[in-house]
């Protein structure tokens, strides 16, 4: 299973998975819109299927110097596979034929099982501020 470009079609899935996933989400950032929005910006989303489900997700953004993974995702059902791992790795690549140099991501707080994830591919927590304006609600 080789991660692919999202299309339009994925979007019920992918929202889907989001749901259960981030199980928080607000209205302001519902699955669909944040999946619209970005595909207005570029179509570095990514997804991996297997026969109609999708099972794992990842979007990148990169500023010129800065990469972010945001909304990796994998199905509940999936979990201990080895495919977010394989979708983080996929990523980064990504970022890295980009010309990108650093890649960020954020965890919500308490989320120790996910910050250790990300340390067993080697990110490390820096110490920053992480500091937020919402602008619509």
């Amino acid at each position: 299973m080789t991660p692919r470009k999202y299309t339009a079609d994925d979007e019920p899935r992918v929202a889907a998975l989001w749901r259960s996933s981030f199980p928080d989400y607000q209205g302001y950032n519902a699955p669909e819109a944040v999946l619209r929005a970005k595909r207005l910006l570029d179509d570095h989303i990514y997804v991996i299927e297997d026969g109609d489900e999708i099972i794992a997700t990842c979007m990148i953004g990169y500023d010129g110097h800065r990469g972010w993974l945001y909304s990796v995702a994998v199905a509940d059902s999936r979990q201990g596979e080895g495919l977010g791992r394989r979708m983080v790795e996929f990523a980064v690549e990504r970022l890295r034929e980009l010309g990108c140099v650093k890649v960020n991501l954020q965890i919500r707080g308490g989320n120790e099982e996910v910050a250790e994830f990300y340390r067993s591919l080697g990110f490390a927590t820096e110490d920053r501020i992480s500091m937020g304006l919402q602008l619509s609600g």
